[in-house]
């Protein structure tokens, strides 16, 4: 074995973006343990298994499935058959206070025709064809020059001797600089509601779209290009075969092992330390626990000087119920959204003020219609999201979460046509950003990472190679490219790309200094 495939890599956290770094690494020929302070792997990614009901915990929409597959590749094996999934069409459905309904159709062509006949504008159609059109723009600026290295910031994506090409100073254009999600969105289309679905693209982000920078827009075109997927079994279905498959390639899994600080000697990673006080030597770390607190707790002060924590935000939290219903609801899709009233004043409460909206956009998840193995039979394994402020002292959410389950529940019955939803529960289970907090040592209880807010460099976050601390590596919702599971999955195959490319040039760089 060649001294480069030696190498003893640690990764901490074994969420989507660990194993992904785990797997690509094992692939590679490194020698990874991946270690993990809870019973599971899978971090977010859980399951939770009552009454003979099977919900999801963490995320449920599957987007560009080409991540995962790059993935498997990396060993050799085709994603369909380690994971088999639904192609969902129409992929939501969006309820609106007031009655009206629109589905949102994967193909741009069926889209025209529901949005004319929604709005009663004839040229709806065409508009949202248009800002599909500039999405794809975006969306491939991003595989251009953001998406699969490590980047940091904006000098990380340009080459500077082609920063002044024709082309590139088109993508500039079409990036427009300074403008927002919110204002892009409402450049293409007159109907506040239809507005309102095409900005909550930035809500995979955990982000408010009139703070957002407009290159969000281009997650619309990916969510076209690739649709949305549910694997059987659930999302959980993905964490659990990247565990099988870093398995079969060697990788040694602790779980229920915490790490309490990263080793630093002369500037390098030198190991790792538990919280019982074991050291685990190795040449590299991949950290998958959340980029700030990794700065802020598992490194020195002196090991984490250049790095300002501060100038970042934790994106928002939220309150997860899951209820088993004694019976599924109908006219559900698998995936639906029942919007606020007033988006700018919901935002405004979550964003601004620190405050749980009074009137919030929920997302509900029925996956009986895809799966319905999931509940007993008739029943429904409702997973319903409403997004609240990241935790701040203020926040009590013992005391706040009777009355807010209220709100949401009276919010489904109101404007979901869920009138008796309460009478049809049968379990019921809830997650409150305190419990998300303290569950998966994240920021604050943000569930999506760090805020994408900044209209021109919002998009940036934590580089997946650290600049601070050689050996030590970033993968997550929290570094780049950002939450969600196809990039958080990414960002595990960026880290351990870098690992391997930095290895790869410190052995030649040995072998020139010997030659």
């Amino acid at each position: 074995m060649s001294p480069l495939k030696q190498k003893h890599v640690c990764v901490i956290g074994a969420g989507l973006g660990g194993l992904t770094a785990a797997c690509t690494l094992a692939a590679r020929g490194f020698r990874v343990t991946l270690v993990d302070k809870n019973d599971w792997l899978g971090g977010k990614a859980a399951v939770l298994e009552e009454g003979g009901f099977r919900f999801d915990m963490g995320p449920t929409i599957l987007t560009l499935p080409s991540v995962l597959r790059r993935v498997f590749a990396e060993a050799g094996h085709a994603l369909e058959e380690r994971v088999p999934m639904l192609r969902l069409d129409p992929q939501w459905r969006c309820f609106y206070e007031g009655g009206s309904v629109l589905d949102l159709h994967e193909k741009p062509e069926a889209m025209r025709g529901a949005l004319e006949k929604f709005t009663g504008d004839p040229k709806s159609g065409d508009r949202y064809g248009d800002f599909i059109d500039y999405a794809k723009k975006l969306h491939g600026i991003s595989e251009r020059f953001y998406f699969w290295k490590s980047v940091g910031g904006i000098r990380d994506t340009l080459d500077v001797r082609g920063a002044m090409s024709a082309s590139v100073l088109q993508d500039l254009r079409n990036l427009r600089m300074g403008h927002s999600v919110g204002g892009t969105v409402r450049s293409y289309t007159k109907d506040a509601r239809v507005a309102q679905m095409l900005d909550h693209f930035t809500q995979y982000v955990g982000s408010a779209p009139d703070a957002s920078p407009a290159v969000l827009c281009g997650i619309a075109h990916m969510q076209v290009d690739e649709g949305i997927w549910y694997p059987l079994g659930g999302t959980r279905a993905v964490p659990v075969a990247l565990a099988k498959l870093a398995a079969e390639l060697g990788v040694e899994i602790l779980t229920k092992t915490h790490i309490s600080r990263i080793l630093v000697r002369g500037g390098s990673v030198s190991g790792v330390e538990t919280s019982s006080g074991k050291t685990i030597a190795c040449d590299a770390v991949v950290s998958n626990c959340d980029a700030v607190r990794t700065y802020d707790e598992l490194l020195g002060k002196e090991k984490r000087s250049g790095f300002r924590s501060r100038k970042y935000r934790p994106a928002c939290s939220g309150v997860v119920l899951y209820l088993g219903l004694r019976k599924r609801y109908e006219h559900l899709l698998h995936h639906n959204f029942v919007f606020s009233e007033d988006p700018h004043e919901e935002f405004r409460c979550i964003y601004q003020d620190g405050q749980p909206a009074p009137d919030p956009t929920c997302y509900v998840c029925a996956p009986s219609l895809s799966e319905p193995g999931v509940a007993p039979d008739g029943g429904e394994a409702l997973y319903v999201l409403t997004h609240t402020p990241y935790l701040r002292q203020w926040h009590d959410w013992k005391r706040m979460f009777p009355a807010y389950r209220k709100v949401i529940l009276d919010k489904l019955k109101r404007a979901a046509g869920m009138e008796d939803i309460e009478e049809r529960i049968v379990v019921e289970r809830a997650l409150t950003p305190e419990d998300i907090h303290e569950r998966y040592h994240v920021l604050d209880g943000a569930i999506y990472g760090l805020a994408s807010h900044g209209r021109v460099l919002g998009a940036f976050k934590p580089a997946n190679r650290s600049p601070h601390v050689k050996g030590l590596y970033l993968a997550g919702g929290a570094a780049h490219p950002g939450p969600g599971m196809p990039m958080v999955m990414m960002s595990g195959w960026i880290a351990a790309d870098s690992l391997d490319a930095d290895s790869r040039e410190g052995v030649a760089t040995r072998a020139l200094a010997r030659a």
